[in-house]
């Protein structure tokens, strides 16, 4: 079950919008931006508030138009059908919240959406997994669903998920993160260095928390550089294994 960490820090919401739009794709509701002539495209799995929390949008500081100025064509689905994890309900806590959004129906809900994807001539993808996303990515990244896969902070990811993996994948988590603390990390990188043929990286960054890449202060100049670093990191990656 998801601790405490996961819903510390809840974004505040802005109502700036991104650079990209709104539009169906793979029946759900997505955040596009890039180029629709990219053939390179970045599927971004956000955590428990959902493709409209702001570091998603954000026409400057927010991530899916980050990595769509890169060159990708990147899809944020709406994977919650308009129903992200709200703290202020009490009568709906996250155990409550998550019955009606598990990791298993995100990962289902992926599938028609890279079909979607590649139906309009994308010929790679990789995946963004934050959080909750982060389950759901690494269950696509044992398969052919993926060319490459990182996780951000993740959750619900076990060791035998790693064991699975099939695709490049890298893991970056925070040195204070009880949902991947970094014994746990550690125990991914042994696994990832001992696999034959699928190259990992596993990076543990002192001094933040869960969630320090897309739920930070932009007012912190030390979050920030710490979130971007984990951008650079994540861009890197895709560069070299998303083609």
């Amino acid at each position: 079950m998801s601790g405490p960490q996961c819903c510390e820090n809840p974004p505040s919401l802005n109502p700036n919008s991104g650079a990209g739009h709104v539009e169906q794709l793979g029946g759900l509701s997505c955040y596009i931006a890039g180029s629709p002539q990219y053939k390179l495209a970045i599927l971004m799995v956000s955590d428990i508030y959902g493709y409209e929390a702001p570091n998603l949008r954000n026409p400057y500081w927010k991530l899916a138009d980050k990595v769509a100025a890169a060159g990708f064509y990147v899809a944020a689905p709406d994977f919650f059908y308009g129903d992200p994890y709200v703290p202020d309900k009490i009568d709906r806590p996250l155990p409550v919240w998550l019955k009606d959004h598990g990791v298993d129906k995100g990962f289902e809900n992926t599938k028609p959406v890279i079909e979607a994807l590649r139906s309009k001539g994308v010929s790679a993808i990789g995946a963004a997994g934050f959080c909750w996303g982060a389950k759901v990515v690494v269950e696509l990244a044992k398969s052919d669903y993926i060319q490459a896969a990182v996780l951000l902070h993740p959750s619900f990811v076990s060791v035998d998920d790693i064991k699975g993996v099939k695709v490049p994948i890298a893991v970056l988590g925070a040195e204070f993160d009880q949902r991947s603390p970094p014994e746990l990390m550690k125990q991914f990188e042994e696994i990832l260095t001992s696999k034959p043929g699928v190259d990992g990286f596993v990076k543990i960054f002192p001094g933040v928390s869960h969630g320090w890449t897309v739920r930070y202060n932009l007012e912190d100049a030390g979050a920030v550089k710490c979130a971007e670093e984990a951008h650079q990191d994540m861009l890197g990656w895709f560069f070299k294994y998303v083609k």
